[in-house]
């Protein structure tokens, strides 16, 4: 696995069996899915998936023709499961710091997974470290 994780985006075609092939071309090349999900919206399917190896995540949806695709750095944290309101409490925080979350996830691990505009992840991750310090 490589030293940093990150969120791969797929618009998908809008037709039966296209998670099918986007899984099915990802996991034949080796590229693990540490989390995500897919949604539709007005007919528009976007899939965030968390990946091990982007470039290649990228080269394989590309090979298969379910574009258009990018891979992006995302900022990571853990709750506390057990206290309600935590993605509140950091959402506020984030918010605050002038900082727009545009897509929120879990790790298979539990993790929180933020996507974030390219020039908001450093502050983001400022801010989650600050956090996490209490």
């Amino acid at each position: 696995m490589s030293a940093r994780l990150q969120d791969l985006e797929v618009h998908l075609p809008n037709r039966p069996g296209a998670l099918a092939d986007l899984g099915q071309a990802l996991g034949s090349s080796g590229v693990s899915l540490e989390g995500g999900g897919m949604f539709t919206h007005d007919g528009h399917a976007v899939a965030h998936y968390l990946v091990d190896d982007g470039p290649v995540a990228l080269a394989v949806v590309a090979a298969a023709g379910l574009g258009p695709a990018v891979v992006r750095d995302v900022a990571m944290t853990r709750l506390d499961q057990e206290t309600p309101g935590q993605l509140g409490a950091l959402a506020r925080v984030l918010g605050d710091a002038g900082v727009n979350v545009l897509v929120q996830y879990s790790d298979h691990a539990g993790n929180l997974v933020l996507l974030v505009p390219d020039e908001h992840t450093a502050l983001c991750r400022d801010v989650i470290e600050r956090w996490e310090q209490g």
